[in-house]
């Protein structure tokens, strides 16, 4: 159905480390909402300081968002049925495909932003889209299909796939809750990362561009536009690779403007970019987590 009068819904999730980004993010949809309803938004909370929530909560307007805050084990009640991916992404990443499943019934259309994001349209427009019977609709990722030696699907001849078969980037996702449930996609997703998991090295996209392939609605670019991108309108910029928080970023400089000039209209507006050391502290982290997760679960299974 093209357009829907629901009040926007929208989930992201985020850990303390990139609590920052959050805040550009979600002032970035303030300043550019055009919308008369208060935006939904569930916000799932992967070990954020209580003191990052309070800031996180200051910098937006209550005017604007109805926050709901979940933590992260209530968004994915189980986590020992996580595939154990050898990625260096947080398990954090899995919660997008618990969406439809935390939210309450009633929410026929929920937004799926990943927190390294900031819009520069109001996304009202993206909201009332025409989703075509899709259960979801998502951008083209910078892979272009499943055969690319970078980022697709490596063995998508063994799943049977078509070569040019277009394969989407899961940090921007919209999605019909209902047609997702009565699907049943999040089981068969995890069970398709887990039966491929040495081929998912993104591991969420990867199962969701296996179970889709080819039943997905393409949205503009625009709508989610990568930071090496050249695009001059975007309408969705998302900072994959390296964050412009780190003094290492070599993407777009106009893009990096267009992060700080939402961040310093937050309570970090004094921040200034930090070591890379940050970055890969970070992944060394979540490779122990999972490290740790196998040695647990192997133990429980024996």
């Amino acid at each position: 159905m093209e357009g829907t009068n629901e009040t926007i819904s929208i989930v992201t999730v985020c850990d303390n480390h990139y609590a920052l980004m959050l805040a550009a993010l979600l002032k970035s949809l303030e300043v550019n909402y055009k919308g008369k309803k208060r935006i939904d938004l569930h916000i799932i909370d992967d070990g954020l300081k209580e003191g990052t929530i309070e800031k996180i909560a200051r910098s937006v307007d209550k005017q604007v968002f109805d926050i709901t805050w979940l933590k992260l084990e209530d968004a994915i009640r189980d986590r020992s049925e996580l595939p154990l991916d050898n990625s260096t992404f947080p398990l954090n990443v899995y919660v997008r495909l618990f969406i439809p499943h935390f939210l309450p019934s009633s929410t026929g259309r929920v937004l799926y932003l990943d927190v390294d994001m900031i819009a520069e349209a109001d996304i009202s427009m993206l909201w009332n889209v025409d989703m075509e019977d899709k259960v979801v609709a998502g951008v083209v990722d910078r892979s272009g299909t499943v055969s690319s030696t970078w980022g697709g699907i490596t063995n998508y001849q063994e799943l049977g796939l078509d070569p040019d078969t277009k394969y989407f980037n899961s940090g921007l996702l919209l999605i019909d809750t209902r047609k997702w449930r009565e699907q049943d996609i999040t089981r068969r997703v995890l069970k398709c990362i887990q039966e491929n998991s040495r081929y998912a090295g993104f591991p969420d996209q990867y199962g969701l561009n296996v179970v889709l392939a080819g039943q997905w609605l393409e949205l503009d670019s625009k709508w989610n536009c990568y930071a090496m991108s050249t695009e001059e309108s975007p309408y969705i910029i998302h900072f994959i690779g390296i964050k412009p928080i780190y003094t290492s970023y070599e993407y777009s400089s106009y893009y990096k403007e267009r992060f700080f000039h939402y961040l310093r209209l937050t309570e970090w507006s004094s921040f200034r970019p930090v070591s890379n050391n940050f970055r890969l502290l970070k992944k060394l982290y979540n490779k122990v987590v999972k490290r740790w997760r196998r040695i647990v679960n192997g133990r429980q299974k024996s």
